[in-house]
């Protein structure tokens, strides 16, 4: 257990010295209060199913290492996207042993409604905010964008 003295150098909640413990906390309760707002599917479906729609057809090989998990991780997510239809399981015309995993319409207009359930979950959270609060999480977006590898939108 740590002293008095100790504990007084840890830094404080809300102190900038804690921002990567103030980051995880309010990411984390940001992503619980849209978390309903996934067409029913949990992250790793919803996140996998991304992929596989903007980038398909991918081995799971990809997959995996485009979401950055495990190969039984995907090979379980790709199984219940596939059990629920959203997406296809074909073999590789130049390798048989070897297979691709491709979107369906199901697939796809399942994600665009979920994205467009989480946008308006958002907004709802940004609603709550000050306009002040809304300007510097607009500022903080570019930076936030390329923590998480998120390539920003093309402007027209």
């Amino acid at each position: 257990m740590p002293s008095a003295h100790e504990a007084d150098e840890r830094p404080a909640a809300g102190r900038d010295d804690d921002v990567p413990g103030r980051l995880a906390l309010a990411v984390g309760r940001l992503n619980r209060r849209i978390r309903s707002s996934t067409g029913g599917l949990s992250h790793g479906q919803l996140s996998a199913l991304s992929t596989i729609v903007r980038s398909g057809p991918l081995r799971p090989s990809e997959i995996a290492a485009i979401e950055v998990a495990a190969a039984p991780t995907i090979t379980r997510i790709v199984a219940e996207l596939e059990a629920r239809g959203l997406v296809e399981r074909t073999p590789d015309p130049q390798d048989r042993r070897s297979l691709f995993v491709t979107r369906t319409e199901a697939g796809t207009a399942l994600l665009l409604e979920a994205r467009s359930d989480r946008a308006r979950a958002v907004a709802d959270v940004l609603a709550e905010l000050t306009p002040e609060d809304r300007e510097a999480i607009t500022a903080a977006l570019p930076a936030l964008e390329r923590a998480a590898l998120v390539a920003p939108p093309v402007e027209a």
